[in-house]
């Protein structure tokens, strides 16, 4: 859809082109050929300059006409720019040379160029420059294989039709059609301004809605918790609370930032460990955090099941491997490596586990769901056995997608 959209866009700027190209074309035309028959009926003007009128304008139909069949704008364009650029420069020197009025239709070539494009523009500058300065150079030199067929009487006239033809091309035809196109284009840049701010506002709201709404669900599973004897069924519960507040929080930072697309993850990380101390160990615990993580930002798709992540390995680290109100520490280091991969250093100095215990022979859900969302990020996660405790390094792209989620990933 997206796709058609663009095409349209583009289509449309391709028809406003070539109706300006055609405007030019039908006002030039007409302009050239009642020039030519002023020049030679009334003005006395009968060596080259009409017939170079009446000629230019000939070949300007047929090429208009061609336009209609092959529809190449840019062939077209070209066409009539060679076409004018050969005219002018013959009658500007059939016409006093530097001094001749007709001169200024080499600008109105130029301003042709750039509407069309810019790489155009440059050309056409460049070759007007250049022939200006050739035909300044032979009135400087009194040397001129051309003489002025304009008559003394006639002078005036010539001059101001000349003028004339300039400055309306340039003001009523260029100056007015550019500036209904900038017109256009600064309406087009507040709707489109307006429907980004509309569309940020809505998916805010969204964002703030699912965030209230796992909330609700944290609530109600807290309510059960303290509802329940069960010391296994609480234990199950405040882990399924934890990881709803872990999702909930990624849409609160989303919402009161102005970045509705990216969170700040160091900002989230520190957020959600301190929460998960102060939940599982109180808040007078014996528990150092180590965070060490750049200035780094991470899309919703990304953020919710890295953070889950995180989540399943400080659980895991402050229920079974930092027993009781024993001191302990939890590192917890992100860094970018090649190929735009993240490393993700997750550890603690526990006791640790048995390295005969993997995600395949144990029956703990967190450490299933540490491999399974390490999965989800396209990932992988490999158990560091080398230092003390528990310690895990977790290797992930960030995961990009057309339409942000705001759904719970499934793990």
């Amino acid at each position: 859809m997206k796709a058609i959209k663009q095409k349209t866009t583009l289509e449309k700027r391709l028809e406003a082109k070539a109706r300006l190209v055609l405007k030019v074309n039908y006002f030039t035309i007409g302009f050239t050929i009642l020039f030519s028959g002023l020049c030679f009926f009334f003005l006395d003007i009968t060596k080259i300059i009409p017939h170079v009128l009446l000629v230019f304008g000939v070949l300007n139909i047929i090429n208009t006409l061609l336009y209609h069949k092959h529809k190449n704008l840019t062939l077209t364009y070209n066409i009539v720019s060679i076409l004018t650029l050969i005219g002018a420069c013959t009658i500007t020197l059939y016409s006093g040379g530097i001094r001749s009025p007709f001169i200024f239709v080499l600008a109105l070539i130029v301003v042709a160029g750039y509407v069309n494009r810019k790489s155009y523009g440059s050309i056409y500058l460049n070759l007007s420059l250049i022939i200006i300065v050739l035909i300044y150079s032979q009135s400087l030199l009194n040397f001129s294989f051309t003489t002025n067929v304009v008559p003394e009487k006639s002078k005036d006239i010539f001059a101001l039709f000349s003028v004339f033809f300039s400055v309306y091309l340039l003001g009523g035809v260029f100056g007015k059609n550019l500036l209904n196109a900038h017109n256009k284009l600064y309406k087009t840049k507040d709707e489109l301004e307006a429907k980004i701010n509309e569309k940020e506002t809505l998916l805010k709201e969204v964002h703030h809605r699912v965030k209230n709404n796992l909330q609700t669900v944290s609530s109600l599973l807290s309510l059960q918790t303290r509802n329940t004897e069960d010391v296994e069924l609480k234990t199950i519960l405040k882990n399924s609370q934890n990881r709803v507040i872990s999702m909930a929080m990624v849409h609160e930072m989303l919402y009161m930032r102005e970045d509705i697309a990216k969170i700040e993850y160091r900002s989230y990380v520190t957020e959600l460990a301190e929460y998960l101390v102060r939940s599982i160990k109180g808040t007078s615990s014996n528990i150092t955090l180590h965070i060490d993580i750049p200035d780094v930002k991470l899309n919703v798709d990304t953020a919710i099941p890295l953070g889950l992540l995180i989540n399943e390995s400080i659980t895991n680290a402050l229920k079974y491997g930092i027993i009781d109100d024993s001191k302990g520490e939890i590192f917890i280091k992100l860094h970018k490596g090649d190929d735009d991969t993240y490393i993700l250093n997750l550890g603690d100095s526990g006791i640790g586990y048995a390295e005969t215990i993997s995600h395949k022979t144990t029956k703990s859900l967190g450490l299933k769901l540490i491999h399974n969302l390490a999965r989800q990020l396209r990932g992988s996660v490999v158990r560091d056995i080398s230092k003390k405790g528990t310690h895990y390094i977790v290797k992930f792209k960030e995961i990009h997608q057309q339409i942000p989620s705001t759904s719970t990933p499934a793990v």
